[in-house]
Formats: C-alpha cells, structure tokens, sequence
C-alpha cells in the first residue's frame, strides 16, 4: 500500500477479504489474485455479492505448476509433490485443480487461457522455488534447505547456471456474473 501510486480516481484499501467495508452494490468488478483459495467460503462469497452491482463481475486467477522443457518438468514436479509436498497447506488443492470444482456462486463465464512466461537462470528458479511457503515450512521444520539437493538434480541437465531456460506458469483463471 506504501509503494501504491496516487490516483485520483483510486481509493486504496486494506481489509480482510470478509469485510471489505465498501458500500453496497458498489463495484462492476471484484477481483482475486492467486488467493481466492485462502478465504474461499461463504462470508466472503457474501461479501462479494453485497459489494457487486447487479450483473457484476466476479475474477479470480491463479498459477499453477511451473512448466518448462521436459527433464526439467519432472524434476521440478517430484520437488513439488514429494520432497515438499508434505508441508503444503490443505487449500493447496484448489490451486493445483486451477479453482475447477471449488465453490463458485456465480454465473460462469468462459475465460481464455492466459500465462506468465519469463526467461530464468538456474538460480533464479532455485530463488523463486524457496519462496514456496511449503519450502519454507519444511525448511523451519526440518532445519535444512531442500533446494541444495535440488539445486544439484538441476545442475545435471542445466550444466551452465547461467543459462537462461523458459519457464512457464499456466494461469487459470475463473469468472462469473452476479444474476
């Protein structure tokens, strides 16, 4: 909110998701960045629905699993599913099903198919991927850093560190109307 460019048409808030203390019937849009999986439950559907104008929108969008060449892929996933998977919170699931057959009180509307794409050195990736709040549990759990060993797994098929490879999050991202 400090870094938050002034905008004389934007009124910058914080608030819990539950109570967002905008005034009723209020927004033509409300949107969820990769968190819709932490306060997915009625009180907030409530909230969304009491803020929404009539036939407003509802977006929310997540990113799923890296992708990127094959060896890496696998490598990346067993780090995801076995050696951290572990530690990953139970809300977890709705990011890794892409918000599919979670609760969802609106109109659904198609949505086209986004991604993110960056070119990444090897340490990059490592960086990103102890960011993972399951990384940092097993990390505070375990007292040991995982990504060491898998920092070794990736320098078998990414010899040159400073090789730039393409990584690729797939975002799903699911849209409704108020009726």
């Amino acid at each position: 909110m400090a870094q938050a460019e002034p905008h004389p048409r934007i009124d910058y808030r914080a608030a819990p998701a539950e109570a967002s203390g905008l005034a009723d019937r209020s927004c033509d849009l409300v949107t969820v960045a990769q968190a819709l999986h932490w306060f997915c439950n009625e009180t907030f559907y409530a909230e969304v629905r009491r803020v929404l104008k009539p036939g407003g929108r509802f977006a929310a969008w997540t990113y799923t699993l890296l992708r990127a060449e094959p060896q890496l892929n696998a490598i990346v996933e067993d780090f995801y599913r076995n050696t951290v998977g572990p530690w990953w919170p139970p809300e977890r699931r709705w990011v890794d099903l892409g918000y599919r057959e979670m609760p969802f009180p609106f109109a659904e509307i198609a949505a086209p198919g986004f991604e993110i794409r960056l070119e990444w050195s090897l340490a990059d990736l490592l960086a990103y991927l102890r960011t993972w709040s399951a990384t940092q549990r097993y990390i505070r759990e375990r007292g040991s850093d995982p990504c060491v060993e898998l920092g070794g797994r990736l320098r078998e098929i990414w010899p040159d560190a400073d090789a730039r490879k393409s990584i690729i999050w797939p975002i799903a991202l699911r849209c409704g109307r108020l009726e």
